[in-house]
């Protein structure tokens, strides 16, 4: 072969393997523009769909809100988790080292768990918090991401459950249990693919219809836990080394 046809046929190859990974990116990898997880408001509840993973993909769900009760039944005492939670990541990917046009997001409603809240005088604790999320059920726009995680990146096949544990009291703020959101932090130990941290959450809680409502988020260094992001064609389609922890999650007495 002529050196004027090697080089051809290199240039063939590159431009196929570009290609490929352009297609890949785009029909496989390339993100949507599912908005943040948040607390519900009054305006937005009302036509809020019931979660999902393949709902939650489009838009944060709502439980109902509208005027809440601090003294209904009383606070004090166990908390489970309700309908409508919701949690899952948002990673940031890129094409070779442009940004990509969004983030992915995937999500699950299959969150379980429990809080505990106690009362003395004026002031209102969250003492203690154990919460489970699914991550076998995880979900995007694209089904071929999420298989792709069951073995790479979050590795659900082999790490199937991500935990989080109170270990410090929350106070919580008066104008929460008006229905106000209001800003707290979770201290706790998070454990995701593996590994547990502990860390500080940034949040909001807020009580509606005897309902508790806590949405926060938390970004984090992938490698913190150990998670290695899932590339194609080795740089040409890659993931940031960030991502991020989103979730709202309600909670009923009893």
């Amino acid at each position: 072969m002529t050196r004027s046809r090697l080089i051809i046929a290199a240039t063939a190859v590159i431009v196929a393997v570009a290609v490929g990974g352009f297609v890949v990116y785009d029909q496989v990898l390339r993100g949507d523009s599912a908005a943040a997880l948040a607390l519900p408001t009054s305006s937005t509840a009302s036509n809020a769909p019931t979660a999902s993973a393949a709902a939650a993909a489009s838009g944060a769900p709502a439980s109902s809100a509208g005027t809440s009760d601090a003294s209904a039944g009383g606070l004090a005492g166990n908390w489970s988790v309700a309908a409508n939670s919701v949690a899952g990541y948002r990673v940031r990917e890129q094409l070779a080292n442009l940004p990509a046009e969004s983030d992915a997001v995937g999500r699950t409603d299959k969150v379980t768990g429990s809080i505990t809240v106690d009362s003395s005088g004026t002031a209102t604790t969250l003492t203690d918090a154990s919460l489970s999320v699914d991550m076998t059920s995880l979900a995007s726009d694209k089904t071929m991401r999420d298989n792709r995680l069951r073995r790479e990146g979050l590795e659900t096949d082999a790490f199937p459950t991500a935990t989080f544990t109170l270990t410090a009291p929350v106070e919580v703020p008066a104008a929460a249990l008006t229905g106000t959101p209001s800003d707290i932090t979770l201290t706790g130990d998070l454990t995701i693919h593996g590994v547990t941290k502990s860390v500080q959450i940034p949040a909001q809680a807020q009580l509606v219809d005897g309902t508790i409502q806590v949405a926060g988020s938390l970004t984090f260094p992938l490698s913190d836990y150990a998670i290695v992001a899932p590339n194609i064609g080795g740089l040409i389609v890659s993931i940031e080394d960030n991502g991020t922890l989103e979730f709202l999650v309600n909670f009923t007495k009893g």
